[in-house]
């Protein structure tokens, strides 16, 4: 059964998952759009921050899950989860404020590929040699 801490970090993404979503809304109500971006760059950029989320969090949370339910230590359990969450908010925050490179983009992603990465050989590790 998958425990306490998949719940915790779960709870948190849907969260987040909620702010990006709501922000979403505001803008295709400030600009009348239903669909599409219209042109818009603020919307364009919001539209994409929720979709880079919804991405990458899924799987990242299935990760710390599947590890919680195979038995791994909870400091690595909650060090993948607190990375998945802090990846999440830095890269959300470094693409809304700009198009380009920026440090929160970055630091999301590489912490973000890091629980990708770890979370995944740690999956294969217990899949296939235990």
């Amino acid at each position: 059964m998958i425990g306490k801490a998949t719940a915790l970090y779960a709870g948190l993404l849907a969260l987040l998952l909620v702010a990006l979503s709501v922000n979403v809304i505001r803008l295709r109500w400030r600009y009348r759009q239903g669909l599409g971006d219209g042109g818009h760059q603020a919307l364009a950029r919001a539209v994409r921050v929720q979709g880079n989320f919804i991405e990458y969090a899924p799987l990242g949370l299935i990760l710390v899950g599947l590890l919680e339910l195979a038995g791994f230590h909870a400091w690595v359990v909650h060090a993948l989860g607190v990375a998945l969450v802090a990846g999440r908010v830095a890269h959300g925050w470094g693409l809304n404020q700009s198009d380009g490179p920026s440090i929160g983009r970055a630091a999301g992603m590489f912490l973000t590929f890091g629980v990708l990465i770890l979370g995944g050989l740690l999956a294969l590790y217990w899949a296939l040699l235990t």
